[in-house]
């Protein structure tokens, strides 16, 4: 056998006793006629002693080894006069009697240590070099053990799992499709799935009650740090329920991963905000409320005296910074760069410091008198000592998203964003539709498949703006991970769902005929809920973005750079699937 104990599991109680380990070489340092090497495997580390006085010729042997060389040992475990408390087999070291180097290994591109110098392509260009690391490995143990207890969870709760298909037809509303040529179906095309969310109604009206799957999906997206071109799904879906059952069926995971995980026990239920108060106090509809800096809105204290660049805005709104009025004119400079950034838009940003006195100095004093300053820091809730930033704009919701910028800029640099802090919410009653100006039509804000709730159902034909979504994201420390919505169950309601966001009755019976037919087979009530594995990994691992709790990721565009995919494929590949690519007009 090539070993008889991992590297991490020998103690004292084993003293003595003769033992084969096998793994990398994680150190070799020399003392004296003393040679000591880390050997690490994926279970931990152990050290092994090659002394002179037992074989000078194994002594230098081990002398030779180079870092990352996979090597069988066998030797007699001793009590370690000089004890490492970092590592749980400090107590002891193996005395080192036999060594076999499986194999030689090349000087590795970055260090195999927590503190590497890699960068991130390099990294990811020897994933599998990357993945020795302790850090690396453990987030994929803890996502490993997550999924365990997920499925225990939703077991316990009558929860099947079911596969449902990879391919599966192009539905292009929402993020792009990934597509696949179809060799024996000339012209046609497959997508890869952003959701099985068809697939998970259809389980529903077959009948199955409570469906779960923890999937694979694909958008073809712009990326960012929580956004992988594939991604893992959570994906659940219930019968003869209403959205108080969801909420609570999975406010209940959420509550015993916490608790299973993290030994955190949340007995409080979760906080509900609607979209509009998300959006009104949080200028986002997945706030990090970790921190308060609620908006104030301060058009009518404001407005009307003399400052153009108030008295011309749709939206004035501010926000209290406790304890930040010592700010120098270099940060408040860096404030107004950032919110002035193309990517947020602001045009400029105004302070008022509350000085220690009560006195409020801002940087348009000469536009407002002492008593209008002083209602400002009184509306904004401010005390001696605070600080409060100003935005303004032509458009409210526009403004709204910039000024939530600006918080979580403020809460980034004051240190309130604490990664073993974990607020958890609940946002509610979204919008059904999203307006496109370009396009003049409505989109779904989720999927055509959500309900509006039943007290709004008869402003779809006169104000279809207004209507609410049975919709629900849960939020945690400002990261969505999850969401999900009563679905509609009824065909008519349905039809009419597919007309407002500008479908054909063509249209509609091509991409999801199979659906509506389905539902004229006896649909029951039913919803669910998709949450972002991914994230919840990465939530609990405290990473700030998903890629290192994936085994293997793309990079920010998208690229695998470890076996460079996507690549080009040879003119006989694409001859079998119909296609033609004309090199030279790519390159252009």
């Amino acid at each position: 056998m090539y070993r008889s104990n991992t590297c991490g599991e020998l103690r004292l109680s084993d003293t003595g006793k003769e033992v084969t380990l096998a793994g990398w070489v994680y150190r070799n340092r020399k003392m004296g006629g003393m040679t000591f090497i880390d050997l690490r495997d994926r279970y931990g580390v152990t050290q092994l002693v090659f002394s002179n006085e037992k074989s000078e010729a194994l002594c230098h042997r081990a002398g030779e080894l180079g870092r990352e060389y996979v090597i069988q040992v066998t030797g007699t475990v001793a009590e370690r006069s000089s004890k490492n408390a970092n590592i749980p087999t400090g107590d002891i070291e193996v005395i080192v009697s036999d060594l076999t180097v499986l194999n030689k290994a090349e000087t590795p591109p970055f260090t195999i240590e927590d503190q590497t110098d890699g960068g991130d392509e390099l990294r990811m260009k020897y994933r599998y070099l990357d993945l020795r690391r302790d850090v690396v490995r453990k987030n994929l143990e803890l996502r490993h053990r997550m999924s365990i207890i997920i499925r225990r969870y939703l077991d316990s709760l009558n929860f099947l799992e079911v596969e449902t298909p990879v391919l599966i037809k192009s539905t292009p509303e929402g993020a792009r499709d990934f597509v696949v040529p179809s060799r024996m179906n000339a012209g046609e095309f497959y997508a890869l799935p952003q959701s099985p969310q068809t697939f998970k109604q259809l389980l529903m009206v077959s009948g199955f009650d409570r469906y779960f799957q923890i999937v694979k999906c694909f958008r073809d997206e712009d990326l960012r740090a929580d956004r992988q071109p594939e991604f893992t799904q959570i994906d659940c879906e219930m019968s003869f329920v209403d959205r108080e059952d969801i909420l609570s069926t999975f406010e209940g995971l959420s509550k015993h991963l916490f608790k299973e995980v993290l030994g955190i026990e949340q007995t409080e239920a979760y906080p509900r905000i609607s979209w509009h108060d998300a959006m009104k106090y949080y200028g986002s509809d997945k706030p990090d409320t970790r921190f308060d800096m609620k908006f104030v809105e301060l058009d009518g204290l404001l407005k009307g005296h003399g400052f153009s660049v108030f008295d011309d805005a749709a939206y004035i709104g501010g926000i209290c910074v406790e304890g930040a009025a010592e700010y120098t004119r270099k940060q408040l400079d860096e404030l107004t760069d950032y919110v002035k950034k193309p990517q947020i838009g602001a045009k400029g940003m105004v302070y008022a410091r509350v000085q220690e006195d009560g006195a409020v100095k801002s940087s348009v004093d000469k536009f407002y008198s002492d008593e209008v300053r002083a209602d400002l820091a009184k509306v904004m809730g401010a005390k001696p000592g605070d600080l409060i930033l100003i935005l303004s704009g032509d458009d409210v919701m526009k403004t709204r998203k910039q000024l939530g910028e600006l918080r979580l800029e403020v809460a980034r640099r004051r240190g309130l964003m604490d990664p073993s802090k974990f607020s958890c919410l609940w946002v509610v009653d979204f919008p059904l539709f999203e307006w496109d100006e370009d396009t003049q039509r409505f989109y779904a804000m989720h999927h055509p498949f959500t309900s509006p709730k039943l007290e709004d159902v008869a402003l779809l034909d006169t104000n279809p703006k207004e209507v609410r979504a049975n919709a629900y994201d849960m939020v945690i420390n400002g990261v969505e991970v999850g969401g999900g919505s009563i679905r509609i169950f009824d065909s008519e309601l349905q039809q009419k769902m597919f007309s407002l966001l500008g479908f054909t009755k063509e249209k509609a019976e091509e991409q999801f005929g199979f659906l509506m037919n389905a539902f004229k087979y006896g649909a029951p009530p039913h919803g669910g809920i998709a949450y972002g594995f991914d994230r919840w990994v990465s939530l609990f691992a405290g990473l700030g973005s998903i890629r290192d709790c994936i085994a293997f990721p793309k990079n920010n565009s998208g690229r695998d750079v470890m076996i460079d995919a996507p690549s080009v494929l040879d003119n006989e590949q694409l001859d079998e699937l119909f296609l033609k690519v004309d090199l030279s007009q790519l390159q252009k």
